[in-house]
């Protein structure tokens, strides 16, 4: 069988080894060190707009800080877009508060600002004014952020930006993650750039990122012995770990360009396809940095659909996958308000990612238009 074809797999830049032998060396192997500060510091000078940036253990645990530092307690309700992983809504459950999904928009597959709105007026109808929105850039393209953000300050509900997707990406010239009261990236393995596991918290503020910084060591209070007044976490970022990141944010803007390459291949192989739609920016106002390549197949139009297509590329050792299967689908969120019509669930009825990693070779580019070619038969 041939050689797998992953659908983003880990692309290191040469220099992460250098910091992490230099965290050995001199025995910085703990949560902290150099190599968090430097790492923070690389992430905040990219997104400009003055940001902080706290390095953490995962994205999932930066969502989780920022719902707790926006005040999210047991039986409030979060707003957060139904389109996007698990990771994106299960912090709202760590809080015990109750999500409230928002439907996609056709033309980014991001939270739609109508139903967003909509479902605000009918939660404060209830008696349950939301305590926060969480909005996704899904697959690294912006969502519609002057939409939502006026919506939100209508009715004064923080935003909370799940960028874990989006790093590198813009929004009218300004990157995503930087928009909210907060802003969450991830750097797990299938990332942009990877950390192996990680994530990190971005504010406005000094202040904002010392309380998280605070509660993400334990909350343990300045005192010569153990002393808590607050619950902490032990959600830090390890200073071997941040070795890697320094290395991967040297390399960045390559990997931004690697990954959009492979989004205007797609474009090329599917332009003369009726029926298939890859998924791309609307207008001049959105930059994505394209993590994922996707595509919409028309069944009506093409007589195909996205699981045959998946399974053919799995014929010849080729990774791709749904789209995220909307969260008011799931079974362990079925009770959860909803709010819109069917367009999350058409997307994932009939979308596909495709392999979109920045280290694929031409060779292995070539595998995945033949296999194209031959199922669409041209």
């Amino acid at each position: 069988m041939s050689q797998k074809i992953w659908l983003s797999s880990p692309h290191m830049g040469g220099n992460e080894l250098k910091y992490i032998n230099e965290a050995f060396a001199e025995n910085w192997v703990a949560p902290l060190g150099p190599n968090v500060n430097g790492f923070e510091n690389d992430l905040e000078q990219f997104l400009g707009n003055n940001v902080k940036a706290a390095a953490l253990s995962a994205g999932t645990a930066a969502l989780h800080l920022a719902l707790i530092e926006c005040g999210v307690k047991h039986g409030d309700e979060v707003i957060c877009q139904s389109m996007t992983f698990s990771a994106s809504a299960n912090p709202i459950a760590y809080c015990g508060a109750q999500p409230v999904f928002i439907d996609s928009e056709s033309d980014t597959w991001n939270m739609c600002p109508k139903a967003l709105k909509e479902a605000i007026e009918d939660r404060i109808k209830n008696g349950k004014k939301p305590k926060a929105i969480i909005v996704v850039h899904l697959y690294g393209m912006p969502a519609k952020m002057d939409e939502i953000l006026a919506v939100a300050d209508e009715y004064q509900i923080p935003v909370i930006e799940d960028a874990a997707e989006a790093l590198g990406s813009s929004y009218k010239g300004r990157a995503c993650g930087t928009f909210g009261r907060f802003g969450i990236l991830s750097f797990n393995g299938n990332k942009i750039i990877t950390t192996s596991g990680g994530g990190a918290l971005v504010c406005h503020t000094q202040e904002d990122k010392d309380k998280i910084v605070f509660l993400s060591t334990q909350a343990r209070d300045n005192a010569p012995h153990y002393q808590h007044s607050h619950i902490g976490f032990n959600y830090r970022m390890s200073n071997i770990v941040a070795g890697i990141g320094r290395g991967q944010m040297e390399v960045i803007k390559n990997r931004v360009e690697a990954r959009r390459a492979m989004h205007d291949f797609y474009v090329e192989l599917f332009k003369d396809i009726d029926g298939v739609t890859v998924f791309t920016e609307p207008e001049s106002d959105y930059y994505s940095n394209h993590w994922l390549s996707a595509i919409i197949i028309d069944p009506v139009i093409t007589g195909k659909d996205r699981e045959s297509l998946r399974l053919t590329f799995l014929e010849d050792n080729i990774e791709s996958r749904p789209l995220w299967k909307p969260m008011h689908m799931q079974p362990v969120f079925e009770s959860a308000p909803y709010y819109g019509t069917n367009i999350s669930e058409e997307l994932f009825d009939n979308g596909l990612c495709l392999p979109s990693g920045s280290n694929l070779s031409d060779e292995e580019r070539e595998r995945i238009a033949n296999v194209i070619r031959s199922y669409f038969r041209f």
